[in-house]
Parts: structure tokens; sequence; C-alpha cells
């Protein structure tokens, strides 16, 4: 069933230090989205590496990302090679990502991958929508964190596909964690005749 798709949310350090986690899960639950699993764990380097490559190409995805930022922005890409900077990146982020407690959630709903992206934000928050969870409680950019050697404090991770949700959320959570139940507002929101509204 379409309404079914799930997708990965993390709550990263950053956010939880901020006191933002029920305003982050506000933002999802408000549009629709159905909360079928949630942890509050503290990762390993090892899975925070793990998590990171679930894409084995992310490094370099990261790396020609960043790279098209700053030349946006009129800028000198200041790195060897975006292969090098990607995989600087990586540790950096698996560090930052191992600091402390994060909130893992597994949501659902119609579109679930692409509504939470949006909802979310841009991975760089200077540049994210007004209106986005990045946009409105955080303000890093890529430049700031490069010079400062870290990773971005963008609050949130969210899945980029379909196919990377499944295998973040089979990374994080057993089978037995997503939890299957009947939830009243997905009445309202996919019951095509609305069966049951009227005693």
């Amino acid at each position: 069933m379409i309404h079914k798709e799930k997708t990965l949310v993390i709550i990263k350090p950053d956010g939880v230090q901020r006191t933002l986690i029920g305003e982050i899960i506000r933002r999802y639950e408000r549009v629709g989205l159905k909360l079928i699993g949630l942890k509050m764990i503290v990762p390993t380097l090892e899975q925070a590496k793990a998590h990171y490559l679930v894409n084995p190409d992310f490094p370099k995805n990261v790396g020609n990302k960043t790279k098209k930022a700053y030349e946006a922005e009129g800028k000198e890409f200041p790195f060897p090679s975006v292969e090098e900077f990607g995989l600087g990146i990586l540790h950096k982020n698996a560090q930052y990502f191992s600091s402390g407690p994060v909130v893992v959630m597994a949501w659902q709903g119609l579109g679930a991958v692409g509504l939470v992206r949006k909802i979310t934000g841009g991975t760089e928050p200077i540049n994210s929508d007004v209106g986005t969870i990045r946009g409105d409680f955080t303000l890093d950019s890529y430049a700031m964190a490069d010079t400062s050697e870290r990773s971005i404090r963008n609050l949130v991770h969210a899945s980029g596909s379909i196919e990377e949700a499944d295998k973040e959320l089979a990374l994080w959570f057993t089978k037995e964690e997503l939890l299957n139940y009947r939830l009243i507002a997905d009445e309202i929101l996919y019951d095509v005749n609305l069966d049951g509204i009227l005693e």
C-alpha cells in the first residue's frame, strides 16, 4: 500500500542538546505521518560509520555536494579532491553522531520519505526555507563547519530515498521494534468512505 511507505529520522546530538525533540516530532506528526518506532540511544562510532556508509558513495556524493555549494557562492573549493574531503566528512560526522544521545525514529505514511525531507529542509541550514525544521531552528553553513573542521550541525538526519530508508531502518531497528497499529487519524487520511465515523 502506498500509504505504508516508511522512512528513518534521527534527531542528532545537537537537536537533543537544544531540547528540540518534542518540537521536531510535532512537525512530522502534525502533517499526518505515523510514528511506528522510537528509541533514544548513544550510537557507537562503528554504528555511526555504518549509518553513513549505507550508501557506499557517501564520501564522493558529499564531496560533490559541498563543492557545488562553494561554487554557487563564487568560492573556490579549498580541498585537494572531493573524495578526500568526503572521507574527512564521514569521519567527522561519525564522531559527532556518536558524541551523545540521539533519537531514532521510524515514520510511516503516504510519500513519507519525500514528505519528511520537505519538512526537515535542506542539508545546509542557512539555505533551508523558513518553515522547515532546519530553516527555523538553526543557522549553520558548510563554510562555517569546514572552517571549524567539524560536522555540520543540522539537527536531523532524514533518509534520502525509499531504498536508503529500507537499509537505514534495518540498521537501527529490528522488525519487532517497528509497530503495526491502528491510528484513528489514518481513517481520516486514507479511508475512502470514512466508514465508522458516525455512530
